[in-house]
């Protein structure tokens, strides 16, 4: 689905100074595959989100979505982001219906779908609420379905609950992967939750400081479907503890 071949981002500062923010990265992500990106603040995860989802082009190498370059932000992909970002003056259903309108698809062919959405993600019966009128979990519910609508086969998720509560983010990411079994996506979710990274991943991708780079890449072989029992057992402490040494390892 995705390939990654020695891409690099740098950036200038307004004095004319060279940032690195992420360095020959490359790596191969399979069609239907849930991938984690783990890292320390500041290393680049939300940067190379970005890149594959052609928000920004690469200083140098090449991206390619399902074996051809990727030279501009795609229908098949999907985008959430950690603010649901909906817009204050449409309701549910309409925010959802977004994307579709920008797309120019005709509105009366996806409306079914945008209701079983809305079902799926536990919001049926507030299709007509406003923005203001939801939880921060509902609204995030929404900007996911919103990401979804068109069905794009890729979905990049960047720190989607990272400003939720410790119970809504257990819930929400449950409810992602419940969706992603139902739906088969090819997903690349950034957190900074090392516990979020193991529960929801087939493989973690970790990265060092910047410059970012991937310095290893986890298989996680816990059975599925995942839960939050997982997480007291001496496979899922282990991948845990690799993960933290690694996310910790600096590079010179």
């Amino acid at each position: 689905m995705i390939r990654l071949e020695q891409v690099a981002k740098e950036y200038r500062t307004r004095s004319g100074e060279r940032i690195v923010a992420i360095e020959t990265v490359t790596f191969d992500v399979e069609q239907d595959e849930f991938i984690t990106v783990v890292g320390p603040s500041g290393c680049g995860k939300s940067t190379l989100l970005k890149l594959v989802g052609a928000l920004v082009a690469p200083s140098s190498g090449r991206i390619l979505l399902r074996g051809r370059p990727l030279d501009g932000h795609s229908p098949d992909v999907g985008i959430v982001f950690q603010s649901p970002v909906l817009l204050p003056w449409r309701s549910v259903i309409d925010n959802i219906m977004f994307p579709i309108e920008i797309l120019r698809r005709p509105t009366r062919k996806y409306l079914p779908e945008a209701e079983r959405l809305i079902a799926l993600v536990g919001l049926k019966g507030f299709e007509r609420a406003m923005p203001y009128e939801l939880s921060g979990g509902m609204q995030q519910r929404v900007a996911i379905c919103r990401a979804l609508i068109h069905d794009p086969p890729l979905l990049l998720m960047d720190e989607p609950f990272g400003a939720l509560d410790a119970m809504t983010r257990e819930e929400l990411g449950f409810e992602l992967l419940r969706v992603w079994n139902e739906r088969k996506k090819t997903v690349m979710f950034v957190t900074h939750s090392i516990p979020e990274a193991i529960l929801l991943a087939d493989r973690v991708f970790v990265m060092t400081a910047r410059p970012g780079r991937i310095v290893a890449t986890i298989a996680i072989k816990l059975p599925r479907p995942r839960s939050v029992v997982m997480e007291s057992t001496p496979e899922f402490i282990q991948y845990a503890e690799t993960i933290r040494n690694l996310v910790g390892r600096r590079t010179g």
